[in-house]
């Protein structure tokens, strides 16, 4: 007779704390599922915090007729907006065709279906506008105006989502370990047995199946594993951003069309600042953290003076920014017509663990992904509770009627001596779970130290305690953009708090 193993055992063992990960985890403990989520190094620290920041259909994706991914984006777009309305709201999106390689029937065509295809009921349609006899022409070039159309698609705080779907998932009773990297693991009796190592050293759990949701890492998560297949795998490509002074007035974003045929968006940022991005370059080298290269510096700067009047320059970047998308490698020569649709691998071979593998992906789509995930994950989990995230609203989403301006109004009568600045964006952060970090605080004082930016330690504290915040980069780039506003000397002094020194 066996003796009784003295590992911990779950349900379901997901590899990678990025938004498919957390997603998987947030749906799979929902429907009862016992589940351990490892994540090498922060959550959201590669590719889920290095997006352009949108929840959108992918309007151009259109011309590589992927309609099925268009609508499911479309469809969820939506449901994303209400179920974090805190995190995500709606953008306007001018899109001038004065330099358009695209005739103005293609493109009314293609927004004609984009408004359609997904049964949209909350955004506004398209509309077509004369950007010389209106405020949204305003910093735009002369040469760059004339006819426009204007659509609608969302902003989401990628890093944030990340981190609601985990939060969410643990208060449903997942384990969500950061910094925790998966060694190596074998088969054993149908089951994994897993190797796991955290700073204190190395550990062993036991897991009946498990997700491989490590993004850029997908392949070599196979590898280590011995299950990685010659007839698939993923695409590495490169996106970069950067962000510069502010190129124009207006809460509304611009999507540039360049005589390539690629696109790029000029958004508002940080109220100070406007986003440019993003590029399209194959990554060759090992998944890592990725920087921008000066050539996508010069494509982006030509780009956004192609089209705006305040010209920039390399020495005009305040922050920039570059991701490794994993995308499912489709044999598609260019880097730009990749696929972002997703592919699931559920190898469920004959006696061996099963492992199911992801490969692709966007943001947009990761609630459903998630789903489609469990579809699989179901078969071998009958007990297994039915779909529920459709719908479901993420930590701090319950903003009474989805009205965020309503909710920061409540909070400022509430907190009355505290700055509405300061309000707004703990609103925007937190949603209602800003009444968690201020909790019975009445003045700036009582919130303790201030770092800088409104960041005060009260702050800091809450995020360690429900958010996995570890280091000043986790809080100043992922849990927040604070890093662009702070002084050059508040990430030591945060470093050195989040230590006890």
């Amino acid at each position: 007779m066996q003796s009784p193993t003295t590992e911990p055992a779950y349900d379901l063992l997901i590899v990678g704390g990025g938004v498919n990960g957390a997603g998987i985890a947030r749906d799979a403990a929902g429907r009862g599922l016992s589940v351990l989520l490892v994540e090498q190094d922060d959550l959201a620290s590669y590719t889920s915090s290095s997006s352009t920041k949108l929840i959108h259909g992918g309007l151009r994706y259109l011309e590589y007729y992927e309609f099925r991914l268009v609508r499911e984006a479309l469809i969820e777009r939506e449901r994303l907006l209400g179920m974090a309305p805190h995190i995500i709201w709606p953008l306007r999106f001018v899109l001038p065709q004065s330099q358009s390689p695209r005739p103005a029937w293609m493109v009314r065509l293609g927004l004609f279906l984009y408004d359609h295809l997904g049964g949209r009921k909350k955004l506004p349609g398209t509309q077509t506008l004369d950007l010389d006899r209106v405020p949204q022409g305003n910093g735009l070039k002369h040469g760059g105006k004339g006819k426009a159309f204007v659509y609608s698609d969302c902003w989401v705080e990628d890093s944030r989502l990340v981190v609601l779907n985990a939060m969410d998932a643990a208060a449903r009773g997942a384990v969500v370990q950061t910094r925790t990297r998966l060694t190596g693991a074998v088969s054993e009796g149908g089951q994994w047995l897993a190797t796991i190592a955290d700073a204190n050293g190395e550990s062993q759990v036991r897991a009946k199946a498990m997700v491989n949701a490590a993004g850029p890492w997908v392949d070599a998560v196979l590898r280590r594993l011995g299950r990685a297949k010659d007839d698939r795998g993923v695409r590495l490509v490169k996106g970069s951003h950067i962000v510069v002074p502010r190129l124009y007035e207006g809460d509304h974003a611009f999507m540039l069309q360049n005589p390539d045929r690629r696109i790029v968006f000029a958004i508002p940022y940080e109220g100070e600042f406007t986003l440019v991005g993003t590029t399209d370059e194959p990554w060759n080298e090992a998944p890592g953290k990725a920087e921008i290269s000066q050539g996508e510096i010069d494509y982006l700067c030509e780009t956004a003076n192609r089209y705006f009047e305040r010209a920039i320059a390399p020495s005009d970047i305040v922050w920039s920014y570059a991701g490794i998308r994993p995308l499912y490698d489709d044999q598609a020569d260019n880097a730009s017509a990749v696929t972002r649709d997703y592919v699931l691998d559920f190898d469920r071979g004959e006696g061996a663990a099963p492992l199911l593998s992801i490969f692709g992906g966007k943001i947009t789509t990761y609630r459903k992904l998630a789903e489609h995930a469990m579809e699989q994950i179901a078969q071998i989990f009958p007990e297994a509770t039915a779909p529920w995230t459709a719908g479901a609203i993420l930590p701090g989403g319950d903003l009474p009627g989805e009205d965020f301006e309503a909710f920061l109004e409540t909070l400022a009568r509430r907190y009355s001596q505290l700055p509405r600045k300061l309000l707004r964006r703990l609103a925007r952060a937190y949603g209602t779970r800003a009444l968690d970090v201020l909790g019975n605080a009445r003045t700036v004082a009582d919130l303790g130290r201030d770092f800088g930016a409104g960041l005060h330690a009260r702050e800091v504290d809450y995020l360690v305690a429900a958010e996995w915040a570890r280091t000043a980069q986790d809080i100043l780039y992922r849990r927040s953009k604070l890093g662009l506003h702070v002084p050059a000397d508040a990430a030591p002094a945060l470093d050195a708090y989040l230590s006890g020194d």
